[in-house]
Order: C-alpha cells, then sequence, then structure tokens
C-alpha cells in the first residue's frame, strides 16, 4: 500500500489536541477530512504521538496511506488550500510501505517558552511568569533530568500507565531577549509530563521549590513538598511546541531557538550560553506574586 511520510505544524489554540474525537475539534480531524477530499477514499492516517489541547507544533510527524499511489507535491498544495490558516502541510514525502510515525520514532523533543514581560501579541505561544527567575537555580535543577527515572509525580492518571519511567536524553535552558526557553528530548512522554516538569522548574527559579526536593520528586518520592505538587503547577499549554520527532540516522537538532518569533522578545543570536545539558547525554541501559497559572 502506498505510504507517505507527511509532517505538520499547527497551532494548536483552537484545538482539543492532535488526536481523532467524534464531539471535539482537533488537529488530526481536520487534516483527515482534507487528505479524504482530495484523495477521495478513506485514508489511513496516524500520528507519532498525541499533542494535548492547545498545545502547538511545529514539525508534527505523521504516516498516510492510501490505496493508489499520489503525486506527493500536488498533494501538499490541493489539501492546504482545504486546511485552516492555523493548520499547514509542510511536506509530503514517499516513505517505505513498514514506515509508522509513532512506532519508528526515537525521540521526541519539545520546546516550552516563558515571557519575562507582558506582551500585546504572543500570548498564545507563551507562559507569562511575572515574578523574577533565577536562571542559574534553574539550569541546575534542569540539569537533573537526563536519564532514567520514575516520572510518577509529573504524569497525569499515573495508574493508568504501563510504567511511568521514562530516559530523558538531554535538556536545554536558554535566555533569548524576553524569552526563556526550554528544550526537553526523550524517547517519549508521559501526559502532562513536560508542562509540569516545567511548571516545577519555575518554582525552583522562584525560589518556591529547593532543588533537593526537586531532585526528590523527579526521583518519583510520593513525599510532596508542602507548598504544592506538581499537578498544581502544571504549566499552560500556550507555550508549549512538539519542536521535532527524530527518526534513525536524521540529523541532531540544531541549536536552541524560540519557536516562533515573538515580537521584540525573539532576538537573533540572543541565545545566552547559560544551558543545561547543552549537549545530548544519553544513559547507559536539565510585592512577590506566584507565577500565574491558568
Amino acid at each position: 500500500m502506498p505510504t507517505y511520510r507527511l509532517t505538520v505544524e499547527y497551532e494548536g489554540t483552537r484545538y482539543r489536541g492532535w488526536q481523532e474525537q467524534k464531539n471535539a475539534q482537533t488537529v488530526g480531524g481536520e487534516l483527515r477530512r482534507a487528505l479524504e477530499e482530495v484523495v477521495g477514499e478513506r485514508v489511513d492516517l496516524g500520528g507519532s504521538g498525541r499533542t494535548d489541547a492547545g498545545v502547538h507544533a511545529l514539525a508534527q510527524v505523521a504516516h498516510l496511506r492510501t490505496r493508489r499511489a499520489v503525486e506527493p507535491e500536488a498533494l501538499r498544495r490541493a489539501v492546504n488550500e482545504l486546511l485552516p490558516s492555523d493548520v499547514n502541510l509542510l511536506a509530503i514525502a514517499r516513505a517505505d510501505e513498514r514506515f509508522h510515525a509513532r512506532h519508528a520514532a526515537v525521540a521526541r523533543s519539545y520546546l516550552y517558552q516563558i515571557a519575562h514581560r507582558r506582551t500585546a501579541f504572543a500570548k498564545r505561544f507563551v507562559w507569562w511568569v511575572r515574578n523574577p527567575l533565577d536562571l542559574e537555580a534553574l539550569a541546575r535543577a534542569a540539569a537533573l533530568l537526563p536519564g532514567r527515572h520514575d516520572f510518577t509525580q509529573f504524569c497525569e492518571r499515573a495508574e493508568e500507565q504501563t510504567s511511568t519511567v521514562v530516559v530523558v536524553e538531554s535538556v536545554e535552558v536558554a535566555a533569548a531577549g524576553d524569552l526563556l526557553l526550554v528544550r526537553l528530548v526523550a524517547s517519549h512522554f508521559l501526559w502532562r509530563m513536560v508542562r509540569r516538569l516545567v511548571g516545577a522548574l519555575v518554582r525552583v527559579g522562584s525560589g518556591e521549590l529547593s532543588a533537593a526536593e526537586f531532585a526528590a520528586l523527579v526521583g518519583g518520592s510520593t513525599l510532596a513538598p508542602a507548598r504544592g505538587t506538581p499537578a498544581e503547577w502544571t504549566a499552560p499549554p500556550s507555550g508549549l511546541f512538539l519542536e521535532r520527532v527524530l527518526y534513525p540516522g536524521e540529523p541532531a537538532l540544531g541549536p536552541l531557538q524560540p519557536a516562533v518569533p515573538v515580537s521584540a522578545m525573539a532576538i537573533s543570536g540572543a541565545v545566552s550560553p547559560a544551558r543545561a545539558g547543552r549537549a545530548a547525554r544519553r544513559p547507559e541501559p536539565r510585592r512577590s506574586r506566584k507565577p500565574r497559572q491558568r
């Protein structure tokens, strides 16, 4: 059966995530409708993984199987004519018939954008944290994340997971103008894991959570700090982007940069050297007010 690899970018603000649902507008649902209208048949469409409601993607990957072969570029153009303006099909390429977007992936990269100031233009793409953050303290806490850890405390409905152990390959933290960027790379992520990790890192940066308390949570400790839990600290979806899905033999990630231009906040070349896990590390077998939550 002819198989194609699709690369899709989208602003997730209006959608209930990627995964198709009967009673909700989703990115996968919009893409399927456009594809089937152009191809004229029911297609097999599967993404590399789910993104939650409100989460964006710079390069989500999906596989497409059709009964008859299609011309990739012509299909891409025709499908984009039918897609809403906040979903864009970046590329279509013929793939091996065994290609599966989720099973073939070896890692996922997520990027989170935190704003240091209120912005008139970028609310949908950042989390505005009002109180000052200690970047060095946040980066030191992030440096504890690479490796194999039990992320029970950072997972929604952990009891429903086959395993809550995840191998985090690398974490990077960097300043870019009025933005603080956090990149996490792992083979997979648990439900809401990235947003809860970012929320906890912000607590460390604001001085509300100690490095020792953060380390205990990363180790799966059930003794939550007196000042809250990762579930309470979940960062909003607005600042989260699925940056890239990595497959065998493909180039490594490039330098850490803002996901999208955000007014004067994303200053070219303004990324600072303060980072955690700068090089990907692969384990053997990163009036005082509380950060605003939504």
